[in-house]
């Protein structure tokens, strides 16, 4: 049997993921003692908000995740050179840094931007405003729908080959062949993908506050930091916060209401379509999509390096002001990754264990405290946290701790998520060995678990380095001249129009997520084969 003491840092980590929350939370309640919903409703501001957040994250969840059915049953279908590093890329948008892309989008979709120089030498024109509804709307679409598309594509591959055999046998093709066959599949991750990806917009911040056109184009998270950080009006902030919160917990439980386990079939063999079943209409049909899904993810990349090399990029290299915020950046995100790691393996230490015992109902309480800051955004928790600190310290010339439990709390649920299950199955796989050997505490941890846990390990502490590196959720409400993360200081550069300066503070922004990513990746693989 495995030690109960096991149980303690898990206990622990939630004990204290509960009451950071709570803290938070108590502390927006007494700035906001007479919470009434229905005067609130009354609002016309208030109603203005809230029914652009919600119409704004309803559009773009209906924009990416249905474009991304045609997307990822042509991905699905189709083999050629570079689709593995494709759905690699398609995995990483939700992580890539919001500036990053919403910089790549202006120099493409701008009055300044690629389409807009180029349009009119071949007779054209380009008046589109991307501020605004449109902006925000082609910004998540950019964002989550790769996201959508590689899920769904996972789902597409559990596809059992005897099914998919009897449907080759049976000449099933086209919309047959999808209705019967593919749709099953996919219609068990659509409800995940839809509840992540509106819960995500719903709760945008750097998007909408980049992208967002004044007044007419904001929504519940711009109003919390607008009242707090211009109008220091702590009272309407926490109500906003506390409505918000509300809003983001009833939509929880609905996404909940209609989410199911999805039943894993294990790795198959997949099945090419036959070159009698398949059609040049078929081949086109799914090259529009594949190209399209191109057009959307890589051009704003490319640009994102190509505008970063400009004349004034030494200029702003040699600003220490990029150098400041690059160490904050790096130093926040260092202690972040550490954090959410020591917080979230003691977790899923405790949630494995009470699996092992047949406890799954107190796995899966466990396991949702780690899960409960994405019914609390990080706006929300930095509003808590900063006027809780307020009365005791000058937040905005500390900022640190507050940013750093922030993002650690931002980072936890993926850390569980990743490592719950890889670590679960090497108990289920060894533990019978273990116990018959006699290994146990450090020598399991050196021999068994380092070892086989080393590549999810890794995976998750770069995937909270990168999400922590790229946030400016905390940072834009405490944050100052004299303490500014690298997203903050191109928030700037962007917002007085410096668009040279900011493309090469992007490039910077962009190289470090990606290079930290791949560098703790590649070490991660060096040791595994040393």
């Amino acid at each position: 049997m495995l030690n109960p003491s096991r149980t303690w840092p898990g206990v622990i980590s939630a004990t204290i993921i509960a009451v950071l929350i709570g803290t938070a939370l108590f502390s927006l309640v007494t700035q906001a003692p007479t919470l009434d919903v229905w005067s609130l409703w009354q609002d016309p501001y208030l109603q203005h908000v809230t029914l652009f957040s919600i119409k704004q994250a309803f559009l773009s969840t209906l924009l990416s995740v249905g474009l991304a059915i045609p997307v990822a049953h042509a991905l699905s279908r189709r083999t050629f050179l570079g689709k593995t590093l494709l759905l690699r890329l398609f995995s990483m948008t939700l992580v890539l840094p919001v500036l990053v892309g919403v910089f790549g989008i202006l120099a493409i979709y701008g009055k300044s931007g690629f389409l807009a120089d180029w349009l009119p030498a071949i007779g054209l024109s380009w008046d589109v405003s991307i501020y605004g509804l449109s902006g925000i709307l082609l910004a998540h679409v950019f964002f989550n729908l790769p996201f959508s598309a590689q899920l769904l594509v996972q789902a597409l591959d559990q596809i059992p080959s005897d099914q998919q055999r009897i449907a080759y046998q049976l000449g099933m093709h086209g919309w047959h062949r999808f209705r019967l066959l593919e749709w099953p599949f996919m219609r068990q991750q659509l409800p995940h993908a839809i509840g992540l990806v509106f819960m995500l917009c719903f709760t945008s911040f750097a998007t909408v506050m980049a992208l967002g056109g004044g007044p007419s184009a904001t929504t519940i998270e711009l109003a919390i930091y607008q009242a707090i950080r211009f109008d220091f009006d702590l009272q309407t902030g926490a109500i906003l916060a506390l409505w918000q919160l509300l809003l983001c917990g009833l939509f929880h439980v609905v996404a909940q209401r209609f989410t199911r386990p999805i039943s894993q079939q294990g790795k198959d063999s997949h099945i090419a379509l036959s070159l009698k079943l398949d059609s040049p209409v078929a081949k086109v049909w799914d090259s529009v999509w594949i190209g399209a899904a191109l057009l959307l993810v890589l051009p704003p990349l490319a640009s994102v390096v190509l505008s970063g090399l400009n004349p004034k990029a030494i200029g702003v290299l040699s600003q220490p002001e990029l150098w400041h915020a690059t160490f904050n950046s790096l130093q926040i995100a260092a202690g972040t990754a550490l954090c959410a790691f020591i917080l979230g393996s003691a977790i899923v230490l405790t949630s494995r264990f009470w699996r092992l015992s047949g406890k799954v109902r107190r796995a899966d309480s466990i396991e949702m405290t780690a899960s409960l800051v994405l019914v609390v955004p990080s706006v929300v928790l930095g509003t808590g946290f900063f006027l809780m600190l307020r009365e005791h310290i000058d937040v905005f010339s500390s900022p640190y701790w507050l940013v750093l439990t922030v993002n650690t709390l931002m980072a936890l649920p993926y850390i569980v998520k990743v490592l719950s299950q890889p670590a679960f199955q090497l108990a289920q796989q060894y533990q019978s060995l273990c116990n018959s050997l006699g290994i146990k505490g450090l020598n399991r941890l050196r021999l068994i678990e380092w070892r086989a846990l080393r590549a999810p390990i890794g995976r998750a502490l770069a995937i909270s380095f990168v999400l922590s590196t790229g946030d400016l959720g905390a940072i834009a409400l405490v944050g100052s001249q004299d303490f500014q993360t690298l997203p903050l200081y191109l928030f700037h550069l962007v917002g007085s129009y410096q668009m040279e300066a900011g493309a090469a503070a992007a490039l910077v922004l962009f190289g470090l997520s990606l290079g930290s990513y791949a560098l703790i990746e590649a070490f991660i693989a060096r040791k595994r084969h040393a």
